[in-house]
């Protein structure tokens, strides 16, 4: 009888309370780290909750190439849970040359297969493709970005994905480059399937108050992070002012996910460390 009662008690559990399988701790951020595939077992060595990977590459895959990265995530104990260089620059979003259809093909196929590998975040940074285009109007293609998200947010609900846009900074596109005007596009949207990635390397290097996310609140989506100085892995709380960002992610409960997006020359040495300094950043009532 102790026996089925601790069987019984263990499916209540299981149904109850999924992270007791699954290992995540409710209202714990996840921190992940971008990375090309070769990269993925070490990540996973490293202790990351999970990859974040290139879109425009897995788009760019033939069917052979890309079943071949499905079965490496496959074998993976940690997910591929986001994706980022959504639009290549070769697609425009603003400006005089916009192809619709051809947007609408490229969001078709690659969510698509960002759905099959377990995706369910994608960024939408893509300065390249955004760059409005000397002499054209700003509002007309702040405009444009907005209708273009309002026409793919159906194709990301239908694939059960997010779709985050992210604020740049000034040297990589020169439209919503900061959180204040990229939640004034989110907002203009007005879709659930369309929110915020708030960067504290861009929030950083457009000295933007970090304040803005108390007001972006539950509108973001997720996050990156570099060390400023350099753009590079972040590796202790006194690089560089992080606190203010940290503790106002906290006030507003945030619990989606971290992404490390920088570089770094030992990657098996910083990963583990800027893994421990982020984590213990996000623990909020904990720390």
């Amino acid at each position: 009888m102790l026996l089925a009662m601790k069987t019984r008690l263990g499916l209540s559990l299981f149904l109850l309370v999924p992270w007791v399988v699954s290992g995540q701790v409710p209202g714990r951020a996840l921190i992940g780290v971008c990375l090309d595939a070769d990269k993925f077992e070490a990540a996973q060595t490293a202790g990351f909750d999970y990859v974040e990977i290139n879109a425009s590459k897995a788009a760019a895959l033939t069917d052979d190439e890309f079943q071949q990265l499905a079965g490496r995530i496959a074998q993976l104990r940690i997910p591929v849970a986001a994706a980022n260089v959504f639009i290549p620059a070769a697609i425009k979003l603003v400006g005089p040359d916009v192809d619709p259809g051809r947007q609408m093909a490229h969001v078709t196929a690659t969510l698509g297969r960002l759905k099959r590998l377990g995706v369910s975040v994608v960024v939408l940074g893509s300065g390249g493709a955004r760059r409005v285009p000397d002499g054209f109007s700003r509002d007309e293609a702040f405009n444009q970005l907005v209708d273009f998200c309002r026409r793919i947010a159906p194709v990301a609900r239908d694939n059960g994905i997010t779709i985050a846009f992210e604020p740049l900074r000034s040297q990589e596109t020169n439209i919503v480059n900061s959180v204040r005007e990229g939640l004034a596009l989110v907002e203009a949207v007005d879709r659930p399937e369309i929110k915020l990635v708030v960067d504290f390397y861009h929030l950083a290097e457009a000295h933007e108050d970090p304040g803005v996310v108390l007001d972006a609140g539950t509108l973001i989506a997720h996050t990156h992070i570099a060390n400023p100085r350099g753009r590079v892995y972040p590796l202790s709380a006194g690089e560089a002012d992080y606190g203010p960002f940290f503790e106002n992610l906290c006030k507003v409960g945030y619990a989606g996910r971290m992404s490390i997006e920088a570089s770094t020359t030992d990657f098996a040495a910083q990963a583990p460390q800027s893994l421990a300094m982020l984590r213990h950043a996000l623990a909020c009532g904990a720390r």
